[in-house]
């Protein structure tokens, strides 16, 4: 009788070791569910902070008075919204490299200074020229010069800030283009107040909320797409 005692006691000592053992691993389950749901809800919330960023730039493009604080060279403007503070910046693709009508000696010179090696660089250059030769059709999105041979990840995501396929210039404008492109290109230091930004714009819009959560956006758009059109503005090209 004893015996059968001591095995139910035994038996239900395992029940309750394997019961905490389920009530923990939900309690750790629940745990993580709450954290990666507050998680999504600060990031969705820096998200939307950063859309706010873009939109206060668009709004203030479409006032004269405002726009001319605007400088399209890339410097950063602070802004606050709701509790997130926001840096935003504006940039002119006139100021990139064209990439259907550059020069390939001038994508070559790019390509080196965004740490391509002289063959590399020089590769890529005769591939472009040679595609362009062969009637084939002009790049339509920034995303098919990967798949030019010979490029690397590494490479196209340095080269990318520093083209454009939206300026039509023979070469970039000096007034907006970046440090490296003077230097790549030998172009001359010229100032962006006052210089005419274009119609394609580039808004890079970053938010940071309490707690360290941030997001980044950045939105190639177009000014005036039509005449009589009911939209100020037509997105072009959106990344986060």
């Amino acid at each position: 009788m004893k015996q059968q005692r001591g095995v139910a006691l035994l038996l239900v000592l395992w029940v309750l070791a394997l019961l905490s053992l389920l009530l923990g691993g939900l309690a750790g389950w629940v745990q993580l569910q709450t954290r990666q749901a507050t998680w999504h809800r600060q990031h969705t919330q820096a998200v939307l902070a950063a859309e706010a960023g873009v939109a206060l730039v668009m709004q203030a493009l479409a006032d004269p008075l405002q726009r001319k604080q605007w400088v399209a060279d890339g410097r950063q403007m602070p802004l606050v919204f709701d509790d997130a503070q926001l840096r935003v910046s504006l940039r002119s693709e006139r100021g990139k490299l064209y990439l259907n009508s550059a020069e390939p000696a001038d994508f070559a010179r790019v390509a080196l200074a965004c740490g391509a090696s002289a063959a590399q660089a020089a590769r890529l250059a005769k591939d472009l020229e040679t595609r362009r030769n062969q009637g084939v059709a002009p790049f339509r999105v920034v995303e098919e010069l990967r798949q030019l041979p010979g490029m690397t990840q590494a490479l196209y995501s340095r080269l990318v800030p520093q083209i454009t396929l939206w300026s039509g210039l023979d070469r970039p404008d000096p007034a907006f283009a970046s440090t490296l492109l003077r230097k790549a290109l030998n172009l001359p230091q010229q100032s962006a107040v006052g210089a005419d930004p274009g119609e394609v714009l580039v808004i890079s819009s970053r938010a940071e909320r309490p707690g360290g959560y941030h997001a980044r956006l950045q939105v190639t758009v177009l000014l005036s797409p039509s005449e009589g059109s009911a939209q100020p503005y037509r997105v072009l090209r959106w990344q986060e």
